[in-house]
């Protein structure tokens, strides 16, 4: 819940930025806090930030503190509501019954922060304080970072934190309705006829209160280590830390394949570099299938359960085994995570990567969560309500005008449930991802409009495994 407000609140103020959202009241987040930096699975995903409970000064040698200047500004009064609402009826008839299932779900999420103020650190002083000042290389919290890879210092040099008592509050309302009636008839020419109607709902209202000088979100200059302990501060946000140990810097997929930038024409060949992935995904019973979708489309309700989900298979995908109760989740989230990986256990395809096979359908779908959960709220929002079988097959056309096929024919067969309304929506994801369509006549034409953003690399991958899904 606090993660969820945090993360809003910095793709609100922030979005594309430096700042990162904090995603627990237990992290202690000051000026020189040591935060690890871990890069992720996939090239095109942000890394991961946890913070430590040590400052730079922990782990320099010498006697001497690091006592930079800070400065304090205001920064900006916050409030923010965010929302959606589900509502699904069906109806089935038979020959001698009949069945209705109708559901309405809403959500609310309200981070009042109030008047916010930032603390920064003064870089120049900093780099002075620094020169000729080594790291203690013995330290455990250097050894044990420097001992797995694709990790790397960083230290907070700003940090936005609150100013007086806050609120985040969560509102959600869950209802369920079902009816059925069952008429069978006997030899005897006796007549049973059988009713049920039922109804369940469920609404919880929480309220979190928010402490004074609470940080909400931070950056970080990267340290890059030499081998004797001497570092240098990574001013440039296109320049890289790390240790040099290590110099070989870790690129691309798991695996070993080459990274490169999500331009317009790059997209196909980063596409083609899953396509085994997508092979196997598409290889899988057509029940699976289903279910998985089912199961997917339900997380995706709720942004903190799909972060969670993403932890879950992380952990399984180093071959690790990971309980439910080491991640944080309410309980509705750990019964949909939970369903998700009993069916998962139950197709066999639980377990890592074989000998001689290329991928396992553990790290598909690892690639699928991992899109998922790069996305923003409000594209995963969106995205959310485009997951039947038409609509999605409609938006995998779209997505391979975005990688390369250049321009669709509106008046197709292909694009038949392409209404205004479908359109409109898809209007509205796509530039989520910064993509814009563009109508030309009777033609459609897909355009990227920022050529450094992974964001519409993830669209294609998203919407090409979840149109995999619902294949027939």
């Amino acid at each position: 819940m606090f993660a969820v407000a945090t993360r809003n609140f910095v793709e609100e103020v922030d979005q594309g930025g430096l700042l990162i959202p904090v995603s627990s009241l237990n992290d202690t987040i000051v000026p020189l806090t040591v935060v690890v930096k871990r890069k992720r699975f996939w090239f095109w995903q942000k890394p991961k930030y946890i913070p430590t409970d040590f400052n730079l000064n922990d782990i320099l040698t010498g006697d001497t503190p690091i006592k930079p200047a800070v400065v304090v500004t205001d920064f900006i009064k916050y409030s923010g509501t965010f929302g959606d609402n589900i509502q699904g009826t069906v109806d089935a008839k038979f020959v001698d019954s009949s069945i209705s299932l109708e559901g309405k779900d809403s959500s609310k999420l309200q981070s009042s922060f109030g008047s916010l103020k930032k603390e920064e650190v003064d870089v120049q002083q900093l780099l002075r304080d620094s020169k000729k000042r080594v790291l203690d290389m013995s330290h455990c919290l250097i050894q044990q970072t420097k001992e797995k890879h694709r990790q790397l210092f960083g230290i907070v040099k700003e940090h936005v934190i609150t100013t007086q008592p806050c609120s985040v509050i969560e509102e959600v309302q869950q209802g369920r309705q079902c009816g059925g009636s069952l008429t069978s008839c006997f030899p005897t020419n006796s007549k049973v006829l059988l009713k049920e109607n039922g109804s369940l709902s469920k609404d919880s209202n929480v309220t979190m209160e928010i402490p004074p000088n609470t940080t909400i979100a931070y950056g970080l200059i990267e340290l890059e280590i030499k081998y004797d302990g001497r570092y240098e501060l990574c001013l440039m946000s296109d320049t890289n830390g790390g240790f040099e140990v290590d110099s070989s810097s870790w690129n691309g997929l798991l695996g070993g394949a080459p990274a490169h930038s999500s331009k317009n024409n790059y997209l196909a060949q980063d596409l083609e570099l899953l396509s085994d992935h997508f092979e196997l995904l598409s290889a899988l019973p057509a029940s699976t299938r289903t279910s998985l979708l089912q199961q997917i489309t339900k997380l995706m309700q709720d942004r903190a359960a799909i972060s969670a989900l993403h932890d879950v298979l992380d952990q399984m995908c180093l071959d690790k085994k990971l309980g439910l109760d080491d991640v944080v989740m309410i309980e509705s989230q750990q019964q949909n995570i939970q369903a998700f990986l009993d069916l998962l256990e139950q197709s066999g395809q639980a377990g890592p990567t074989q000998a001689g096979q290329s991928t396992s359908v553990l790290t598909v779908l690892h690639l699928v969560l991992s899109a998922l959960e790069e996305m923003t709220n409000d594209c995963l929002a969106v995205l959310g309500t485009c997951c039947s079988p038409t609509v999605l097959q409609t938006l995998e056309l779209l997505v391979q005008c975005v990688s390369g096929v250049g321009a669709l024919c509106l008046s197709s067969e292909s694009l038949a449930a392409l209404t205004d309304d479908i359109y409109e929506k898809t209007e509205h994801l796509f530039s989520f991802c910064n993509v814009s369509l563009k109508r030309d006549g009777d033609m459609v034409r897909t355009v990227v409009n920022n050529q450094t953003s992974n964001l519409p690399l993830v669209l294609c991958i998203a919407v090409r495994s979840l149109a995999l899904l619902c294949l027939n």
